[in-house]
């Protein structure tokens, strides 16, 4: 057994009896017999309740006080019966009835019926599940729940009668205390977070919280200091985090000023930091790149986080510390990810998509990574980890990262990253006539013997995007080994892009809405247009086409291709190149 093997075996080992710890820990905690530490006296009254930066949508009003309760792609009519108490359609949605986010959209609706309706559905949940219920007492529901209450309690207590209050209070008390002494076992990463900053908020909009304050504010510290990286984006390299806590912290740190209190140090170093990452990722049509988890993009919750940034710094090109590049022309955008894994237990979402590059012009996309879509994401979670739904090159049929896939651990752990790349060089030039990255990962090293190198070349005028793809021998190698050498190039295109392949094979011809032509070329090999699917669509999954270059290693280990901006004026060229009718999807 080699001692890579060894290794990995012991990590995940480790991590396996840490999780299970944590889960028996936290098992432990809402053991019944325990259950009683969290029922002390409540606070007595809420001072402050920050605002709640998430879309509502009055409508959605009408539609719950009809019992009509529609989350996460399903639908369930109460018909005069508690939502708490029918059996849920899915998990999903389970979960996002006992996160009660759906309050905004009544409170949205502000009116009598509405706050009426608001209260009776509280007492209904404390009534079937405000003791003990498996899906609203894990920790990262409960996070949600406190932070939703709270947010909206002016809303909800405005005109409540004294009972009322003292029974919310009461168990949203005994809410924080448990999400207190649960917190530490909660997921590395977002929920762990998350859970953090509710417990801020109880601290700072509940009355006699002193030693909560002291507590969560720490703990708030230490971990944006750990999860938000120097160049501000999350340790997880997942894009869509940042929207998530932004839409926490904004009302956070204006939680503390709304107490007369200065905000640690930490939370306004973070929020300044993530706010140009968010431009970062942001394509000309104000979408985001779809790399390690991210799928459709929020636009009416991204332009309220991007209303709070005076600001508006320019983002940085290299985002080393994340491990992703940005190239940039006039009109032209390409983001590039150029970084390793997160650690084990942050790679819950992380994908195996090293190398891989986004490219749009204007506002229109045209080369994409399939992402993840919003609903049905635990169908489409594993192919969409893949390097096979990436732009960039595969290797033998596998994926430059290994994940778990052994279902008896997967319901303990979920389904980490056991094996990637763990060396990204990269070099950045600015060039007199545009810019060039050069990287390389070994993600293939240790399985195939093989390192791939990607070198990309953005022209000033932003007409032209260059590439080379390269195969050599890992420096571990130490002879070259027999196994597959087939690889594939793949650039998956937006669905909005028409696709040809012209007549000589090693070219195609995209066409964009706006009627921009680019053409792709090869050069020394033929290309193919193959079906794709493009699942961080704003509507679900869409077909797509992928040109994808196939090729050998042994034989031909170079690869290099070209997006050019055709002229209008090149009748004569266009003419020349003649293209074959589009194949249906």
């Amino acid at each position: 057994m080699s001692r890579g093997l060894i290794a990995e075996r012991a990590r995940l080992s480790l991590f396996v009896a840490q999780r299970g710890l944590h889960a028996l820990g936290g098992r432990a905690q809402a053991h019944p017999l325990l259950r009683w530490r969290f029922s002390s006296a409540a606070a007595d009254r809420i001072v402050i309740a920050p605002q709640d930066l998430r879309t509502a949508d009055p409508t959605r009003a009408s539609e719950i006080y009809a019992g009509r309760f529609a989350f996460a792609g399903k639908v369930v009519m109460c018909e005069g019966r508690s939502p708490f108490r029918i059996t849920p359609p899915s998990t999903q949605w389970a979960e996002m009835l006992a996160g009660f986010g759906w309050l905004r959209h009544l409170r949205a609706a502000d009116s009598n019926v509405t706050r009426a309706q608001a209260r009776a559905l509280i007492d209904q949940w404390i009534a079937a599940q405000g003791r003990w219920n498996a899906v609203s007492w894990r920790p990262e529901i409960v996070a949600r729940r406190v932070i939703a209450w709270i947010t909206h309690a002016p809303f909800i207590l405005g005109d409540a009668d004294a009972r009322f209050y003292r029974r919310f209070l009461r168990n949203l008390t005994r809410q924080v205390r448990f999400l207190r002494r649960t917190v530490k076992v909660l997921r590395d990463g977002l929920p762990r977070l998350q859970a953090i900053c509710a417990l801020t908020y109880a601290a700072l909009c509940m009355a006699g919280q002193a030693r909560l304050m002291r507590f969560a504010t720490q703990r708030l510290v230490d971990e944006l200091q750990r999860q938000i990286l120097p160049d501000g984006g999350h340790i997880s390299r997942n894009p869509g985090v940042l929207i998530e806590l932004l839409l926490d912290l904004l009302p956070l740190r204006q939680a503390f000023g709304a107490r007369n209190l200065t905000p640690p140090p930490a939370l306004v170093n973070a929020i300044d930091r993530m706010m140009p990452m968010l431009r970062f990722f942001r394509h000309g049509d104000g979408s985001f790149a779809t790399f390690n988890g991210m799928g459709p993009t929020p636009p009416d919750l991204l332009a309220t986080v991007l209303a709070y940034d005076d600001a508006r710094g320019r983002p940085v090109a290299n985002a080393a510390h994340s491990g992703y590049q940005r190239l940039e022309a006039p009109g032209v955008v390409v983001l590039m990810d150029t970084g390793v894994p997160p650690p084990m237990a942050l790679s819950q979402e992380a994908h195996a998509g090293c190398l891989s590059f986004e490219f749009s012009a204007g506002r229109h996309r045209i080369v994409v990574n399939c992402g993840l879509p919003v609903l049905g994401r635990e169908g489409w979670r594993h192919f969409a980890r893949t390097t096979a739904a990436h732009s960039t090159l595969t290797f033998a049929g596998l994926s430059s990262c290994r994940f778990l896939l052994s279902p008896r651990l997967q319901r303990l752990v979920g389904a980490p990253v056991l094996e990637g790349p763990t060396e990204v060089p990269v070099t950045r030039e600015q060039l007199a006539d545009g810019v060039r990255v050069r990287a390389a990962h070994d993600g293939y090293a240790n399985r195939c013997g093989i390192v791939h190198e990607r070198t990309v070349t953005l022209s000033a005028d932003g007409r032209r995007l260059d590439g080379v793809d390269v195969l050599r021998p890992a420096p571990s190698a130490r002879r070259p080994r027999r196994g597959p050498d087939t690889y594939a190039v793949r650039f998956h295109l937006h669905p909005a892009v028409a696709a040809r392949v012209l007549t000589h094979r090693n070219a195609v011809m995209l066409m964009l809405p706006n009627r921009d032509v680019w053409t792709f070329e090869a050069h020394e090999h033929p290309v193919t247009l193959e079906e794709s699917v493009y699942l961080a669509g704003p509507h679900g999954p869409q077909k797509t086409r992928q040109i994808v270059i196939h090729g050998r290693a042994r034989q031909t280990p170079r690869v290099a291709w070209s997006f050019v901006l055709m002229d209008p004026s090149e009748t004569q060229r266009l003419a020349r190149l003649q293209a074959e009718p589009e194949l249906p999807l």
